[in-house]
């Protein structure tokens, strides 16, 4: 997307893509976020109807938005109905066609963000006279502080969101770890799920499931969904076995089972540990493909430094694992090389009972940052970073000292 001003107007109507050119929905409205301090109100999101339904497109999954429509990262959208939450604003529903003296709202202005924590900030506003084709007509164009009452009223709970949504994840949940306990859950309450699953994968999973034990049941589901899923089981294990059963049950089934299948693990081993759906490949897939794949910006680097082939099927548990390949040997070979002549010798697999000192040990040995983790039949069951390995072996603590 350039650098040139983006009208909501414009955008209305539009179709939603996903990353592949496949139809999702049309846009029917903005959502924006309160403006903290001097920063512009950042956008949050799209609403989009699918199916007759008001869905919720995060800002940071779209990739460019062009005449055809507004296309995404990724593939996947959530499909849960929207709901909007404390200091946010639709666009279209709460300020198109408010009155400012003798005018009245006709457009905002939209721009890319230069802060890389978020898409877009609103950058002015268009007023025109009132009628019934003024949107038309070219309005008057002027900066978003001019109107800042029409963002939104301040308040402290409002306020602290659009502070910690400026912050990576790691600062927020520092800060949020200072709060008291009634204030991170009215914290939580207003912040949406992407989000609040963001900040707590970076808080302790005790201090995390705390904040998940507080939330009704349906909006737990929600938010531990939209977190990696050995992120998500490792707040379960924290979980009151009561609340833990109905969470999952809330959840989508597939995702509940897998999450069930990793619960059974001790949590400070390498199954207790893995990422159980890493980039998988069969032995004829080439180098393209899965250097696309690596290039996917939601990715997580570490997920990103290896592919792992194996026979089919292609879902952990897999068939037969084959090896890895590194992202450094991908770089290296032509894009139309099969990746079953490009497998690497290390790291070898682990055993799921592996303990997680002994997975650290095995990181450090062949530096690496994941390893593979199998099962007695040699089919892949997942892999284990070194993030989740840090996690676990840093002190208690850590993150206030």
């Amino acid at each position: 997307m350039s650098g040139a001003p983006v009208f909501v107007s414009r955008l209305i109507g539009l179709e939603i893509l996903t990353s592949d050119g496949a139809p999702v929905g049309r846009l029917v409205d903005v959502v924006l976020g309160y403006p903290a301090s001097d920063t512009p109100p950042p956008v949050l999101g799209l609403v989009a109807v699918v199916q007759r339904r008001q869905i919720f497109v995060n800002a940071n999954r779209i990739a460019e938005i062009d005449s055809g429509g507004v296309r995404l990262h990724s593939g996947t959208v959530d499909l849960r109905r929207f709901k909007l939450r404390d200091g946010e604003k639709l666009v279209v529903s709460d300020i198109l066609d408010r009155r400012v003296d003798r005018e009245i709202v006709n457009d905002l202005a939209l721009i890319p963000s230069p802060n890389g924590t978020r898409a877009w900030d609103v950058s002015g506003v268009s007023l025109s006279a009132t009628g019934m084709l003024r949107r038309r007509r070219t309005g008057r164009l002027v900066g978003w502080e001019m109107l800042r009452e029409f963002f939104g009223g301040a308040n402290l709970v409002t306020q602290q969101v659009s502070e910690l949504r400026e912050m990576h994840p790691a600062d927020a949940a520092t800060q949020i770890a200072a709060l008291e306990e009634s204030e991170r859950h009215a914290v939580a309450d207003a912040m949406n799920d992407e989000d609040l699953a963001d900040l707590l994968v970076e808080l302790p999973e005790d201090e995390a499931a705390a904040m998940i034990e507080h939330l009704d049941t349906e909006r737990a589901a929600d938010v531990l969904e939209e977190m990696d899923i050995d992120d998500a089981v490792d707040v379960l294990a924290e979980l009151e076995p009561a609340k833990r059963e109905e969470v999952l049950a809330d959840m989508d089934p597939e995702e509940s089972e897998e999450m069930r299948r990793l619960l059974a693990y001790l949590p400070d081993t390498a199954g207790g540990l893995m990422n159980p759906d890493p980039l998988i490949f069969g032995a004829d897939a080439t180098v393209a493909e899965a250097l696309a794949r690596i290039r996917n910006p939601d990715l997580p680097a570490a997920e990103a430094a290896h592919v792992f082939v194996c026979e089919a099927p292609y879902e952990t548990p897999t068939g037969r694992y084959l090896g890895p390949v590194g992202y450094q040997r991908l770089l290296r070979e032509p894009p139309s090389t099969s990746l079953g002549r490009c497998l690497d010798a290390q790291p070898e697999f682990v055993a799921p009972d592996l303990a997680t000192a002994q997975i650290a040990r095995r990181l450090a040995s062949y530096d690496v940052v994941a390893v593979p983790v199998c099962d007695a039949q040699g089919r892949l069951l997942g892999a284990v970073s070194v993030d989740d390995v840090l996690d676990h072996l840093l002190p208690d603590g850590w993150r206030r000292r």
